[in-house]
């Protein structure tokens, strides 16, 4: 399965904090959880919520900045989850967009935006073909 991983040219250390990261990641994650759509199956999926954020604090941190600390295969993990549909990929985005638009950053939105829309693309992609081997 695809890793997910910033080239090298995309990637910039001086694009935000770490503080950054963590604040958007949080709240976005206090939406998903929040939100009629997607919280059941996340807590139905994620057992221990600090440790999930600090992954993907991690992971996102990779994509931003170039930090190299995630390890991990978001593809696999999404892959195994039952009966995912479009419609969810785009809630996902919508709250992930609601929340950017919150950014003083406004470099860090356009990039967390870009990425974003890229991840949700290749995990619809993948689970779709992961279903279609089944």
């Amino acid at each position: 399965m695809a890793r997910f991983s910033a080239p090298r040219t995309m990637a910039n250390p001086d694009l935000c904090t770490e503080e950054e990261i963590t604040t958007l990641v949080h709240r976005f994650y206090g939406r998903v959880r929040e939100d009629a759509l997607l919280g059941p199956i996340f807590d139905a999926h994620v057992s221990d919520w600090p440790a999930h954020l600090a992954k993907l604090v991690d992971f996102w941190s990779g994509m931003l900045r170039g930090t190299g600390r995630f390890h991990g295969s978001p593809m696999r993990a999404h892959a195994a989850l039952p009966d995912l549909e479009p419609a969810l990929f785009m809630q996902w985005l919508d709250l992930f967009h609601a929340t950017t638009a919150e950014l003083e950053n406004e470099a860090l939105r356009l990039r967390a935006d870009e990425f974003a829309k890229k991840i949700a693309a290749a995990l619809w992609q993948g689970y779709q073909q992961q279903q279609a081997q089944q």
